[in-house]
């Protein structure tokens, strides 16, 4: 098969500015989904503009891991839709290329695609996860009341249970307080106020929350004595010094372990459990994945070439139903894979296989200028909806 540069050049030119435009706008919609935490946080909690950046710049390798297969695919679709469309498919075939032919721009195209995935998630995901939690404990050293959240128990202070019913963000107040202090040796209080607030001491990493008109329960485990005390203001002492130590010593999580790490832990995990299975699973995600740009991308070809000027919308449309697919059978291996039923690379590689051998059959038919079924479903639609409608 002779190679033809210029073609390769062009085409690859062409598959730039639909992915970079998809990249940008998917971000974007992402930065959108949070606008109302960033207001959230800049008006209410005082967090700098650039702190909150940070956070979602923390979160962005996990997003991305998705976003770029998706846009190596609508690329390479948009591509040859556009080409298609044109009839510059219809002038190159007739100067004798075939479908064969357009393969090598898009092979490339895709492996790069697939390497900025692999990165991201051998290295950008655990990065940014270890990041973005050492970031939140250093905020959280200013602002706890970040992290409260109404009607939900909040155990992050060693033998401190606290509960609040409602937070009112503009004057910082919090209404309704159950607290359960069990700090003391052979002593449990439970404290309940209608109403309490929070100060904060950065610089010795204390936390204190008054609180006013309560009572304070005291269980002496040891004598078997209950005492009761009201008051009228009392003061609760946090101290995040020990949240700050744990959080350097603590177990790292299965986003923040590298490749060695996860071996590691498989490798010496005792049981087979729910946890082990999470992590073999997310071992061969890393892997898994980034595959998809490939099989997505080359699997936009025939789907491309089999669009017309009036298909366009429906061909864009198939395209993101293949990712929508691949996704639901990515999801459900997931789901099968942490139970145990069956091997968890299984869940995890057989969507690249389901969508690689469409791939090949669709590729397979384009090249003999046969049409596939999926490809005469979208105006068959179109035609008994017309029908319908003339009825009526």
């Amino acid at each position: 098969m002779k190679i033809n540069s210029i073609i390769n050049r062009y085409l690859f030119k062409e598959m730039l500015p639909p992915f970079f435009i998809n990249v940008s706008f998917l971000l974007f919609v992402f930065l959108m989904t949070k606008i109302l935490d960033i207001t959230n946080y800049i008006v209410n909690y005082k967090i700098g503009l650039l702190v909150v950046l940070s956070m979602l710049f923390y979160t962005m390798p996990f997003f991305l891991q998705f976003v770029i297969p998706m846009s190596v695919m609508i690329a390479v679709l948009l591509t040859f839709m556009r080409m298609s469309g044109d009839n510059e498919i219809i002038a190159l075939k007739a100067s004798g290329v075939s479908i064969y032919q357009f393969f090598p721009p898009v092979i490339l195209f895709c492996v790069i695609g697939s390497l900025m995935t692999m990165h991201l998630t051998i290295y950008g995901i655990p990065w940014g996860s270890s990041s973005l939690k050492a970031l939140t404990a250093r905020v959280a050293a200013s602002s706890f009341e970040i992290g409260l959240k109404s009607r939900t128990f909040n155990d992050t202070f060693k033998g401190v249970m606290l509960y609040v019913s409602k937070i009112d963000t503009g004057n910082k107040e919090l209404i309704d307080i159950f607290i359960e202090d069990k700090r003391s040796e052979n002593m449990v209080s439970t404290i309940i106020s209608p109403r309490g607030k929070l100060f904060s001491d950065p610089e010795n990493l204390i936390f204190r929350m008054r609180l006013w008109d309560g009572i304070i329960n005291q269980v002496n485990i040891k004598t078997r004595s209950v005492n009761s005390i009201q008051f009228d203001t009392y003061d609760v002492r946090l101290d995040i010094k020990a949240i700050m130590q744990g959080s350097k010593k603590r177990r790292k999580s299965r986003t923040e372990m590298s490749l060695a790490e996860m071996r590691e832990f498989m490798e010496t995990s005792r049981e087979k459990n729910t946890g082990y299975y999470k992590t073999l699973m997310d071992y061969h995600k890393k892997f898994s994945v980034p595959l998809a740009s490939i099989v997505l991308g080359l699997l936009a070809v025939p789907l491309g070439f089999q669009v017309t000027v009036r298909k366009r919308s429906s061909g864009l449309v198939l395209g993101l139903s293949f990712f929508l697919v691949y996704y639901i059978l990515l999801t459900a291996g997931w789901g099968f894979g942490e139970s145990g039923k069956y091997p968890p690379f299984i869940g995890m590689w057989a969507p690249n296989v389901i969508m690689g051998a469409i791939a090949a059959f669709f590729t397979f038919r384009a090249g003999r200028d046969r049409p596939f079924l999926f490809a005469a479903l979208p105006d068959a639609v179109h035609r008994l909806i017309q029908k319908m409608f003339r009825r009526k």
